[in-house]
């Protein structure tokens, strides 16, 4: 369920973990931060308006980018083009945290198309 932090920004809990936006008053990008719990993974999606750059703060990822694996350690990095499959996936026994950059034209919640979900979701 999304809320809003003392701060008055957008939190959510997610069944893989919790976001926390940063940053999106600039209307060109969108700044999160995202904990990914101990082998929980997002949906394998895609976005039509934005792009996404992912910095990992802590722990190890399994990061699938078109069906391509790359794991990813704290202080590694992926860029994720616009309209690309991705997932992120916890695959260590400390939650992932990653600094999530989104920039390109709209960054609703509405545009990930979700290709697979563990969690049922569409």
């Amino acid at each position: 369920m999304t809320t809003v932090d003392d701060k008055g920004r957008e939190f959510d809990e997610r069944p893989w973990g919790t976001y926390l936006v940063l940053d999106d008053t600039q209307g060109d990008h969108k700044v999160k931060r995202i904990i990914v719990e101990p082998g929980k993974r997002l949906s394998y999606q895609r976005h039509s308006k934005r792009s996404e750059h992912w910095f990992v703060v802590s722990g190890e990822a399994l990061v699938i980018l078109d069906g391509v694996d790359n794991v990813l350690r704290a202080g590694e990095a992926i860029t994720i083009a616009q309209g690309t499959a991705h997932r992120i996936e916890n695959i260590g026994t400390k939650p992932v945290l990653l600094i999530e950059i989104q920039y390109g034209t709209y960054f609703g919640e509405d545009d990930i198309v979700r290709l697979e979900d563990d969690y049922g979701r569409n």
